[in-house]
This record gives structure tokens, C-alpha cells and sequence, in this order.
């Protein structure tokens, strides 16, 4: 995973995952894989899918080149409410493009370290395991 900064002030969790790297053949199919994680979270609770493809596509907005598909996983570690502005960086989305070869999975930073070590977990556990001899 590579962390940059999006528009010079958005901190981005960001992996690129060719698609003979994980079992995973769709956007679809990564979108269900994080959906267990969650399921299978004592903290996270899923919240929704938006295709937001689909969506900038229907109002005739733009899509970059190579963009096929995109999706957002939306959901929430919200464990803590300890001030009205944390309502600000919640709920959590992790992105799923399809750009052809390659699946790019993204995520803001949270303002959690936990929050971040277990996304970066999920979105590590897509990548094939290599077989060792």
C-alpha cells in the first residue's frame, strides 16, 4: 500500500492489485470480500454499496479513461462518539475501481490507527498468496 496525498490535503490509502494478483475477478467480488471483514468485525457495522460508476454515468458526469467499473464500500468503526466533529470523518468508504488490468482499492485515512492497520489488512488480503516450495 502507498499513502499519498490527493489534492495535496486528502491523506489516501492506496493499493494497485493486478487482476492475476487475487482470486477476484470483479469489483462485485471485492466488494463482497470487504463486506465479510466486516460481518466479521466486532466493530464495523456495513452501511452500503454505492456504484458510484453507475452513478456518474447517469447525471453525464466524467469518467476517466480506463475506468469500468467503481464502487464504494460504505460502512462505520464508529466504537467512539466522543465529540460532534468526529461525525465529520465518519462513516468510513474503501473504493474499488477496475481500470482493465489492475484493480485500484483506496481509502481516506481515519483518524484511528486501528481503523487504518485493519483496513490496510483487508485490502492486503486480497493479493493472492504466493505458494513456496
Amino acid at each position: 500500500m502507498k499513502q499519498t496525498l490527493f489534492q495535496e490535503k486528502y491523506p489516501v490509502f492506496e493499493a494497485e492489485i493486478a487482476k492475476d494478483e487475487t482470486d477476484h475477478r470483479t469489483v462485485e467480488e471485492i466488494a463482497a470480500y470487504f463486506q465479510e471483514k466486516i460481518a466479521g468485525s466486532e466493530k464495523a457495522k456495513f452501511i452500503g454499496l454505492f456504484d458510484h460508476y453507475a452513478h456518474t454515468q447517469a447525471i453525464g458526469g466524467e469518467v476517466g479513461p480506463g475506468i469500468t467499473a467503481a464502487l464504494n464500500v460504505i460502512f462505520c468503526f464508529g466504537h467512539l462518539l466522543p465529540t460532534p466533529h468526529v461525525l465529520a470523518v465518519r462513516p468510513r468508504s474503501i473504493g474499488i475501481a477496475d481500470t482493465g488490468d489492475v484493480f485500484v482499492v483506496s481509502f481516506l485515512e481515519a483518524p484511528s490507527a486501528p481503523a487504518n492497520d485493519t483496513m490496510e489488512s483487508w485490502v492486503r488480503g486480497l493479493r493472492r498468496v504466493p505458494v513456496t516450495v
